[in-house]
């Protein structure tokens, strides 16, 4: 069994390559067999709760129940928070991965963000709305560079935010010459289970002081607007609104017990647990960056390093929702297409083997097509009026 190294890489960007890389790890719940596990929720339409998502999958040949444990978008947000822990603690190569970068000052502090953490990446509403020294960033020549990138050349997207060709970005309220990149990696947890019927799991909450706290309502709102800067605007709205001449209970700020219910969804038992992720290199080899075929492999092979060093850094911890511990069951099985049925396996990627494989790739890159990280290409002064209007919702994330 071989390592993963940059020559595999360069065979990949290069054309008539492999198609993808796969990695597939059995998981299991750190609990034990005996134990279930919270599956993602997702919102429904008419249902405060939310639901699991079941579907149909084929195991080993057999169709089977299976309930998404973590879904694909949720698994590439993962991988985008291991590059910027990375970044934080000052990694030697990721620290100077470019990036365009977001400013926004809510009650006298500063708050960044970047297309690491904003949901559509490099066009990211937040990033349209601000300013660069006072001129709208949607005006810049550079960020309307960025923006007018097409897979005929992306030379311009891929100096500024290489991880919004790796993890997909779609520009899609502009106009004209909308952006749209497919993620180059994609993966997911699924759980294998018996049947698609969710139970009820109970839950219940104690109060030394009284299982019930009743208070007068000009007592309880005279609370609610002593806590007013710690309360969401839904609860105290809530609060506000409460009528009535009789003593009313103060639960919703937290005093007085819970009895036993059941109304929570409950785990959901799994008979086998599957994490598998795709990287495809036949999406990058649509890509070029005006930099000769040469330069063009060497930046399609540094995407893949980047996309792989955030997966092995991603896979390395395990760490879902609560009632989700999982455990590695098997070592990961890594293999790369080669064409007409066959595979090359490969040994499971480290975080030291892919920390090395993106530095040579960024060294092959910089070689071959002049590419250089020196951190952040572009800071944006965020819309004061959009943060003074941002409300926190207090609801359950559902995945």
């Amino acid at each position: 069994m071989t390592g993963l190294d940059l020559d595999v890489l360069v065979a990949a960007a290069s054309t008539g390559g492999p198609t993808c890389l796969t990695s597939v790890t059995e998981l299991e719940p750190a609990g034990g067999p005996q134990a279930s596990v919270a599956p993602a929720k997702f919102a429904v339409r008419g249902r405060d709760e939310g639901a699991y998502a079941y579907e149909k999958r084929y195991l080993d040949g057999v169709s089977a129940q299976a309930v998404v444990i973590d879904s694909k978008q949720s698994q590439l947000n993962r991988a985008e928070q291991a590059l910027q822990h990375a970044i934080e603690d000052g990694h030697p190569v990721l620290s100077r991965l470019p990036r365009v970068l977001l400013r926004y000052e809510r009650n006298g502090q500063v708050e960044e963000y970047s297309d690491l953490t904003l949901p559509h990446r490099v066009f990211d509403g937040h990033l349209r709305a601000g300013t660069v020294d006072g001129a709208p960033v949607t005006q810049l020549p550079q960020y309307r560079a960025i923006r007018d990138a097409s897979p005929a050349n992306a030379r311009a997207l891929l100096d500024a935010s290489p991880v919004s060709l790796v993890f997909g970005s779609w520009d899609s309220s502009r106009a004209a010459r909308q952006g749209r990149w497919r993620s180059v990696l994609v993966g997911e947890i699924v759980g294998f289970c018996a049947d698609d019927r969710t139970a009820l799991k109970g839950g219940a909450r104690t109060d030394p002081v009284g299982m019930q706290v009743l208070l007068s309502e000009a007592t309880l709102k005279e609370l609610a607007v002593s806590q007013q800067g710690e309360l969401s605007h839904k609860l105290f709205d809530k609060i506000s609104k409460t009528k009535g001449g009789k003593p009313v209970s103060a639960s919703p700020l937290g005093l007085g017990g819970i009895p036993p219910t059941l109304e929570a969804l409950a785990g959901v038992a799994c008979h086998r647990i599957v994490r598998s992720h795709v990287l495809s290199f036949a999406t990058l080899r649509q890509i070029r960056f005006g930099a000769g075929e040469a330069g063009d492999v060497a930046c399609r092979a540094l995407l893949s390093a980047l996309a792989l060093n955030a997966l092995a850094r991603s896979d390395a911890e395990l760490v879902l929702r609560a009632n989700c511990d999982l455990r590695e069951a098997a070592p990961t099985e890594l293999q790369v297409d080669q064409r007409g049925g066959r595979s090359m396996t490969l040994e499971p990627l480290t975080i030291e083997a892919a920390d090395e494989l993106l530095a040579a790739a960024l060294e092959r890159a910089g070689q071959a097509a002049g590419v250089v990280w020196s951190g952040p290409v572009l800071e944006v002064a965020g819309n004061p009026a959009i943060v003074a209007g941002a409300v926190e919702d207090d609801t359950e994330s559902k995945s």
